[in-house]
């Protein structure tokens, strides 16, 4: 085996094997979420290039910072399917039915969804706290990106990469992605690019909680295993 194979097989062999196993098993009833989605930003992206349905998709599940506050969390869980009118439609459901069909392999369709929904979460909120900072610090932004519209799917897949990557130990891959969104921000420096960071900054604070957590917890059980005398129990 070359050293090229050896370095994917470590980097991508276990997360392969879980979708490959999972896929196997059940087919297109492994995703039912993915496939979901992919359908409805579909339909979103139908509705809102015609002129009856343009207005009912900025009600339903269009987001600005320049919205109330309880009107924006009202309106993010179908803002994760709304696709950007700027975009090719096309990408937005590759990327969705790519990343959200391994994260449902991986992780569950309720964890995936969490997951998706805390990453949209982050940026929709440093959208707020950066146009407060205003564009003079370096984490601000501009006023007139409060007119415009959160980045959709796109915050959630790059945030459920990073998890996954994370979770199956694929730290290439995951670093990768982070770099990548990086030289986003760096060469259009725009709303969309720093929604995405912050999307990734989110989710990497929740998983150190979550490993924080856990170690403690499993501290905590083997000192409470170890408590006893270390003698066998008396018997009557």
């Amino acid at each position: 085996m070359s050293t090229l194979s050896r370095l994917a097989r470590a980097e991508w062999g276990p997360l392969y094997s879980t979708v490959r196993d999972r896929l196997v098993a059940r087919r297109w009833r492994a995703i039912p979420l993915t496939l979901a989605a992919v359908c409805l930003t579909a339909a979103f992206q139908y509705v809102q290039n015609q002129s009856w349905g343009y207005q009912f998709v900025q009600d339903v599940g269009c987001v600005r910072a320049e919205d109330p506050l309880w009107l924006s969390l009202l309106r993010t869980p179908l803002s994760l399917f709304v696709p950007a009118l700027d975009l090719p439609v096309w990408g937005a459901l590759a990327q969705i039915l790519l990343v959200f069909g391994i994260a449902e392999c991986c992780l569950g369709w309720w964890r995936t969804l969490l997951i998706g929904y805390a990453a949209t979460l982050g940026g929709t909120l440093y959208a707020r706290l950066g146009i407060d900072l205003g564009p003079d610090n370096w984490i601000g932004l501009p006023a007139s990106d409060a007119q415009v519209v959160d980045t959709g799917p796109s915050a959630a897949v790059v945030g459920l990469a990073v998890y996954v990557c994370w979770r199956y130990r694929a730290y290439v891959t995951g670093a990768l992605v982070i770099v990548l969104m990086v030289v986003e921000v760096l060469v259009k420096n725009n709303l969309a690019g720093k929604e995405h960071l912050a999307a990734i900054a989110g989710v990497l604070v929740a998983t150190v909680v979550v490993e924080v957590v856990a170690r403690v917890r499993g501290r905590g059980r083997q000192r409470g295993r170890g408590s006893g005398s270390g003698l066998p129990p008396i018997r009557s």
